[in-house]
């Protein structure tokens, strides 16, 4: 059985558009049967994109991008920077790319990759993901692994993870990875949580 983390999908196509605004943007998006939050933006993703901080001309990395919210937004926040989003399911893909024309953006590239497998040697100053949960804790820990190993110095991973769905096991990861005093819960909404770590 195919998932939203599948490379592809056997789903009959249901093609709807979706409106969407926060920090001040608005986008339109095109989203499918096949893909994740198929109906609406996702709440965590909505507050990660809320929290997250996108510096000045920064290299950033949307891992699991899904059709675009969060890559899209982090894109209009850094004009002088570019955004890479990259995901494993291939109709997600083309959505993020419809979605990027479709709102003006050409400040990203968008490609297929399972986790970060298709970036080796590429260095990012911030990493987003929203990590696909279901797809098992073993796939989520692999993505803050090769996420730690692919950002600059002081570049930070942004992460919305639900505390029923894992966060605390999450959380000690990253601080395995970063270090104890570099992880930092930012925001906590509805069950949602937002974790910044920093890499010294």
């Amino acid at each position: 059985m195919a998932h939203y983390y599948s490379k592809e999908q056997q789903v009959v196509h249901n093609r709807r558009e979706l409106t969407f605004d926060l920090r001040g943007i608005s986008l339109r998006l095109w989203s499918d049967a096949g893909v994740f939050s198929k109906g609406s933006v996702d709440y965590g993703s909505r507050v990660l994109i809320e929290h997250m901080e996108i510096p000045v001309k920064s290299q950033v990395l949307d891992v699991g991008c899904g059709y675009g919210p969060i890559g899209l937004v982090a894109a209009k926040l850094n004009p002088s920077g570019h955004v890479t989003m990259v995901d494993v399911n291939t109709r997600a893909l083309a959505l993020a790319q419809e979605n990027a024309g479709l709102n003006g953006v050409s400040n990203v590239t968008i490609h297929e990759s399972d986790g970060l497998n298709a970036l080796v040697g590429k260095k990012y100053d911030v990493i987003l993901t929203n990590p696909p949960i279901r797809a098992g804790k073993d796939v989520v820990h692999r993505i803050f692994e090769q996420s730690y190993h692919q950002l600059n110095g002081s570049g930070s991973l942004w992460i919305v993870i639900q505390k029923k769905q894992g966060a605390p096991s999450a959380v000690e990861k990253l601080k395995d990875l970063f270090g104890e005093d570099s992880v930092e819960e930012v925001a906590k909404d509805k069950g949602y949580r937002i974790y910044r770590a920093i890499k010294s």
